[in-house]
């Protein structure tokens, strides 16, 4: 397959590393003498013609920026039939033959829809929340996962020290991986994710109760958006113990801040993986990880794929916090 020009764009919630993905677009594009430009606010952008040629010097420096130098927004234009003839005749225009789209799944159905218009697509999986089916990881969770394991160890500091209960709010609407491996590595008394139900008394209440008896005069909860507000978990333990936890949502800090070195590694190869692959005459495919290896799917059967918690991580926190799951 020729490909002449390739459109690079941005989509959802902005992820640390996005930038790094770009910039690998772009430097690929540049080594296969590629033309490539940059889709300005997601497929709004591609609605209304944002579009800006892309060069050395427009992704200079941006490895280790967070956020997203394309900027992000979503669009319920997009979502119609209407919006979608207006973003392929966008590409008609430009001579766009191919587009690579980063962002989660909102931003893969968006490039599902596109493609049925003949429009070459190629996703990189980028969201905090690591909630896309068909890959292991996704661009920016490890960054999200260690500021809020920062704040977190900076938090337990200073409860500890008065000997209170804390309750640790993270991102996560529908998805709990985020809260399950940030409660893991601090050590969580108690963690509340949406794909496992809640039992209060023994999940959260019991499990205090166990650990005051081990000794431990601080307890942190940790929940994943999705699973409950803090503020109701807190109330609910005022009222079955008598004990007024503090509350802390960390929010979109989870968002911001330079990506790690593995983000900025695993952004950099997806990037270069999605230009080989449109090189390669492949596309309408999402690129993943699996088995600890680079690989890729049809946007498809990718879309179509279910994600759980691993039963290991459960097994794990289960042993970790003292109790047996009848």
């Amino acid at each position: 397959m020729s490909v002449k020009r390739i459109g690079v764009l941005t989509s959802g919630g902005d992820a640390p590393g996005m930038n790094a993905a770009v910039r690998a677009v772009v430097r690929t594009c540049l080594y296969h003498n590629i033309e490539c430009y940059g889709i300005r606010r997601g497929w709004n952008g591609l609605i209304t013609g944002d579009v800006v040629k892309m060069d050395e010097s427009k992704i200079a420096h941006t490895i280790n920026r967070g956020g997203t130098i394309l900027y992000t927004a979503r669009s319920e234009e997009f979502m119609t039939e209407a919006g979608q003839r207006k973003a392929v005749s966008t590409c008609k225009f430009l001579g766009l033959d191919s587009i690579v789209a980063i962002g989660g799944d909102g931003t893969f159905r968006g490039a599902r829809a596109l493609s049925k218009y003949g429009i070459n697509v190629i996703g990189i999986p980028g969201t905090i929340d690591n909630d896309i089916s068909c890959t292991n990881y996704c661009i920016g969770f490890d960054t999200a996962a260690n500021t809020a394991i920062e704040c977190i160890d900076r938090l337990r500091d200073t409860m500890q020290s008065h000997e209170r209960c804390s309750v640790v709010e993270v991102m996560g609407r529908n998805a709990g991986y985020l809260a399950m491996y940030v409660g893991l590595a601090v050590g969580a008394t108690a963690i509340l994710v949406p794909e496992k139900p809640i039992d209060f008394e023994q999940d959260v209440i019991e499990k205090i109760r166990q650990a005051r008896f081990r000794g431990f005069t601080h307890y942190m909860i940790v929940v994943a958006e999705g699973a409950g507000k803090a503020t109701e978990i807190a109330d609910k333990i005022h009222e079955a113990i008598d004990m007024e936890p503090r509350v802390t949502v960390l929010g979109h800090i989870q968002r911001g801040g330079s990506p790690t070195g593995r983000d900025r590694v695993n952004a950099t190869k997806m990037g270069y993986l999605a230009v080989e692959l449109l090189l390669a005459g492949k596309n309408n495919r999402i690129v993943c990880t699996h088995d600890g290896g680079f690989t890729d799917v049809d946007i498809d059967e990718g879309l179509s794929m279910k994600k759980g918690i691993q039963q290991m991580e459960v097994d794990v926190l289960t042993a970790m916090t003292g109790l047996i799951d009848k």
